[in-house]
């Protein structure tokens, strides 16, 4: 079974300490409000990312990556997006 990092609303946010535990991930999922290409550049160093923009995300987040992504692994589907509604 895949070990994987979850993470979202970083906005840019960084810190060394993550490392360790992204390190012994399989992947690293994001699911939105990155901040910036400079962290996803961050995150695909240490291991395979996928992502998704998020409602604070700008140009180039959001030609990079979409508003939801679907795929399946290891059997399972996963639907990730940042927002999946509003109240109302």
């Amino acid at each position: 079974m895949k070990k994987i990092g979850i993470l979202s609303d970083t906005h840019d946010y960084w810190d060394k300490r993550y490392i360790p535990y992204l390190e012994v991930c399989d992947e690293i999922w994001h699911a939105g409000d990155i901040g910036s290409v400079v962290l996803t550049q961050r995150l695909e160093a240490i291991r395979p990312l996928r992502a998704v923009y998020g409602n604070c995300d700008g140009y180039p987040l959001r030609y990079n990556y979409g508003s939801y992504l679907f795929f399946e692994l290891e059997q399972i589907k996963v639907l990730m997006t940042h927002i999946g509604g509003y109240p109302g």
